[in-house]
């Protein structure tokens, strides 16, 4: 699949503005989650919605992968689904008297997996190295996956029947996960005003940004100064999850370094060339809390990850950002 051209520059603040617009068009009272949906978009990340059914994970998804003219597939994860539906086979063609490689639904810029968690945790596993390399591996032969690559999951909470709880290492690999939570009452009423008198759904979206925009965007955003103290400020927030005494597994490097990514995004879509403390305190939730595990005593507690997270973004001292 051809890569798309990224050597020209691009307004990153107005594109961010222009599709965060646009997805709110079917995604009403719910701005944070998709502004964040964004950076991770502008970061090349991987996206993990996670709530009860009837809240908006898939139409989020949806209404963000059809804002982009780009090649995107749905992929209904169920008991059944195996591997090679995922990553593709390699089938033997008569015709030619040689295997010849199908690609699975995983090639495309944009690949919704729909209820992640009711795969076995084989298939789940197929992402790995999709994920992590933007690469797939099939009999030995590598295929490169198109730029930019974004996976978006939702999945149902594991206490739900039919569900697997996915493996930490596939968990890692998210850049955020991100709650949908219920509607305020305002937002709700206004949906249910809304449906059914013109207001746009999710199939009716017209794409207003190509993959090379994206991809432009996200060479722009890697650009983004971040100062040595923030960096250090960074590496304290990952340090303290490792010494945390309710945490049994804190944030590893590639926990700290998707902060980094994501804080530059967030500054790129708000129009600055350098990142804030106030970039990294916002995100630290979403980008942390599905990266570390809790301990024995805090589970049996009743303590949730959230709380540990927002507890130490509380107690770690914003270093001045000179430097």
């Amino acid at each position: 699949m051809a890569q798309p051209a990224t050597s020209r520059r691009i307004d990153v603040a107005a594109l961010f503005e222009a599709l965060l617009r646009n997805v709110e068009r079917v995604i009403q009272g719910k701005r944070e989650q998709v502004r964040l949906a964004l950076v991770c978009l502008f970061a090349e990340g991987h996206l993990l919605i996670e709530d009860v059914p009837g809240v908006g994970k898939t139409s989020l998804a949806k209404a963000l992968a059809r804002s982009i003219a780009a090649t995107a597939h749905r992929i209904q994860f169920t008991p059944d689904l195996l591997p090679s539906d995922v990553l593709g086979v390699s089938m033997w063609n008569r015709g030619s008297n040689e295997f010849e490689f199908r690609p699975g639904a995983v090639f495309a810029h944009v690949v919704l997996a729909d209820e992640i968690n009711r795969a076995s945790p084989k298939t789940q596993s197929a992402l790995l190295e999709a994920m992590e390399e933007r690469q797939v591996t099939v009999d030995s032969r590598t295929y490169a996956l198109p730029r930019p690559f974004l996976v978006i999951a939702t999945q149902n909470p594991v206490e739900l029947e039919g569900t697997y709880p996915l493996p930490e290492a596939q968990l890692d690999r998210f850049l955020m996960r991100l709650p949908m939570g219920y509607p305020s009452r305002d937002a709700e009423m206004s949906i249910l005003d809304t449906q059914g008198q013109g207001h746009a759904r999710v199939d009716q979206l017209e794409p207003i940004a190509s993959a090379a925009d994206v991809a432009a965007a996200a060479d722009a955003v890697s650009t983004i100064h971040v100062a040595s103290a923030l960096q250090a400020y960074i590496v304290d927030l990952a340090d303290a999850t490792r010494r945390h005494p309710e945490l049994g597994l804190g944030v590893s490097p590639r926990g700290a370094l998707a902060l980094q990514r994501a804080a530059r995004a967030l500054a790129a879509g708000a129009g600055r060339e350098y990142v804030i403390p106030d970039d990294v305190k916002t995100l630290a939730p979403a980008v942390l809390e599905h990266r570390v595990i809790l301990g024995p005593e805090a589970e049996l507690r009743g303590t949730t990850t959230s709380e540990v997270i927002r507890s130490i973004v509380a107690s770690v001292p914003v270093p001045g950002t000179s430097g």
